[in-house]
């Protein structure tokens, strides 16, 4: 299917194309723009809300600056679909986030206007400020932008850069994308703050009054320009201190205004293009702009997947059978039920409710779990604050975000040997999000932190096991969970049976399991993989190869008398994870190896020592090997080894 865009934007090949249009036309363009992500986008997938929400700001930033010259730098990087399109990669903007296509986010390897990589929030005040000041070293006259919004403000990073900002004397502006959204609404004090500053009708109305005022005084020896700024600054802080914040750290404050009204904002960035020094532009816009749906419910919209535009359904999967409960699910609901039986669990998220389904938890329990905005460092403090009164807290993050908050894991909690235990979402490849997503690195870097447990489960049923152990009081220390994105492999888990089909076992701490006695070669695998392994193994069968077959499910501790019997019986191994092959699990098989005097022929499969772009993890597990086919293949040529061996 043909998606053609409007008759304007179908002429902007870049933003030297779009300063050629009228100022009246903008409006048209920015209409054309939205149409086309939404044409797009409900036939090819990806994120939605979030770019239609800056279809104007987009519009007006590559209109006003000279990109990529000037340097715009996105936060959260799935607002800049409207950013990708006027710059070059309209045409080829339905491969985003496909296989070999467009990243998802902005990329500094696809285009020279991607002038930073921004997958994870927060990051593109101090990006900015960076190149200000570098800009400023050399002589440029460059300018700097920074666009954060969808929830970004509430990390920590922005305060730090903002701090920095006020006192560096570099020419930056931040663009502060006021939605109240990040993928769940906004939470905590900041986002308070700023409903305060858009609702105050006294304030606005001063503001508007003083400035047209001031439009109509003579300025001269008696009444500078300067004057006037203090005079309006007094104003803003004697009516609601709006801007006291954002002033107190010396970053000049204009707004709020609407941005979605592209001729104030062509206005306005003109205006700000001339005063030097750091300052801040506060806009106020909707997430989902322009289309209805995605306005109502932003949170199902932020990426709804395939959809019809029209009707608005969202297409969902037919399955002629029931399918297993995603992970998240399953650990939303278990935590629930954990909850029910313990009055110490806690539950903790950065802003990742749905994602995550602590949800479950926090609308039957909202006393005990909470999301705690954009700031993985202070979830994780938290949960270690917690955990030294005695409660037993579950800090859930993604993997990859995880990686922002490492040093308060080492600090904070194994240091003191504090219980948290971190429910790692999104393990291994998560597909179209590419590599500033997929969970490549904490089994290598949780297993080497003192006094952790490291574990990850095969299945459903694991996780539950596993989470159950873990909140034990027996349990006293950290322990980290580790699960993929998506759909288990029971089918017969559901909601409503969990605690009667699959009670709560206790697992021991660093014990692993057989699951097949085999010949030959033994197959040693961590968490999840273990059911590619577990086809790989039936494909192989009828060939006439007979693996043995060992889910090890700790990677610290690792279980030693298990790997005592496979080194034994076995000098043919291989290990399989969905983890980085540097100081992961094949690694820690490597070092009991050497520990104890074994030699052996043993194959590492998992994530390579290099970057895994996106596509869907079908695709990027059959590319580095360790799908059923993957495995498959390395047991045939392990074989073909010990053939070999035989013949010479």
């Amino acid at each position: 299917m043909e998606i053609k865009p409007g008759s304007l934007l179908s002429k902007i090949n870049s933003p030297e194309d779009l300063k050629k249009i009228s100022r009246e036309d903008l409006y048209k363009v920015s209409d054309e723009l939205r149409q086309y992500i939404i044409d797009v986008v409900s036939v090819h997938g990806g994120h939605f809300g979030a770019s239609l929400g800056v279809v104007e700001l987009s519009t007006a930033l590559h209109y006003v600056y000279d990109t990529p010259y000037d340097q715009l730098v996105w936060d959260v990087g799935h607002q800049a679909y409207g950013h990708k399109i006027l710059t070059g990669r309209r045409d080829v903007f339905p491969t985003n986030r496909k296989y070999k296509g467009l990243s998802g986010f902005p990329k500094r390897s696809e285009s020279e206007y991607d002038t930073f990589g921004v997958g994870h929030s927060s990051t593109s005040i101090s990006a900015a400020l960076g190149m200000a000041m570098a800009a400023k070293y050399k002589g440029e006259k460059r300018k700097s932008i920074a666009v954060i919004g969808d929830g970004a403000m509430t990390a920590g990073l922005p305060f730090e850069a903002m701090n920095h900002a006020g006192v560096a004397d570099a020419d930056v502006l931040i663009i502060l994308n006021d939605n109240c959204m990040s993928i769940d609404p906004n939470v905590g004090a900041l986002k308070e703050y700023l409903t305060d500053i858009t609702t105050s009708q006294t304030y606005n109305k001063v503001k508007d009054e003083v400035w047209n005022l001031l439009g109509k005084l003579p300025v001269g020896k008696t009444f500078s320009r300067k004057m006037a700024h203090k005079l309006t600054e007094g104003v803003k802080g004697m009516v609601s201190g709006s801007a006291n914040l954002f002033e107190s750290l010396k970053l000049r404050y204009f707004g709020p205004i609407d941005g979605h009204n592209i001729t104030k904002l062509v206005d306005t960035l003109n205006d700000l293009k001339n005063i030097p020094g750091p300052k801040i532009l506060h806009i106020l816009t909707t997430k989902g702009k322009g289309y209805d749906l995605a306005e109502k419910d932003q949170t199902l919209w932020h990426a709804p997947g395939l959809f019809d535009k029209v009707t608005g359904e969202i297409q969902k999967k037919k399955f002629d059978i029931p399918q297993p409960m995603k992970y998240q699910d399953v650990f939303g609901h278990t935590m629930v039920e954990l909850a029910e039986n313990n009055e110490k669990i806690f539950g903790i998220t950065p802003a990742m409710p749905s994602g995550s389904s602590l949800k479950y938890m926090m609308e039957k329990m909202p006393h005990r779990a909470f999301d705690v905005g954009i700031a993985e460092q202070h979830a994780v403090t938290l949960s270690a604050g917690m955990a030294t009164q005695g409660m037993r807290v579950f800090c859930n993050i993604y993997s990859s975000f995880m990686q922002r908050a490492y040093d308060m894991v080492v600090h904070d909690v194994a240091i003191q040997k504090l219980p948290v235990v971190f429910c790692l979402d999104r393990a291994g490849l998560v597909g179209e999000d590419g590599p500033t997503h997929h969970g490549c690195y904490d089994i290598a870097h949780m297993r080497c932190i003192p006094n952790m447990v490291v574990c990850a489960p095969m299945n459903e049923r694991e996780l539950r096991n596993m989470m159950y152990t873990a909140q034990l009081e027996t349990t006293n220390v950290p322990v980290s969970i580790r699960y993929p994105r998506g759909e288990g492999v029971i089918a017969d888990l559901q909601k409503d049976n969990m605690a009667s089909a699959y009670p709560f076992e206790e697992i021991q701490i660093g014990k692993g399991r057989k699951i097949k006695d085999g010949d030959e070669v033994a197959i040693l695998t961590f968490g999840h993989p273990g059911n590619f392994a577990t086809a790989a193994i039936r494909d192989v069968k009828a060939e006439g190869i007979n693996p043995a077959h060992y889910d090890m499910r700790f990677a610290k501790p690792i279980d030693e008398a298990l790997l005592h019997e496979v080194f034994s019986k076995f000098n043919k191994i291989i290990t399989v994870e969905d983890g980085t092959v540097v100081g992961g699990f094949g690694s820690a098989v490597l070092e009991f190896m050497s520990a104890n005097g074994y030699k052996a022929d043993v194959k590492i499969l998992g994530i390579p020592d290099a970057l895994v772009e996106h596509g869907s993890p079908k695709q990027l597990y059959s590319e580095i090997g360790i799908d059923a086919n993957g495995i498959a293949e390395a047991i045939r040529e392990t074989i073909k080894i010990d053939v070999r061996e035989l013949v010479k």
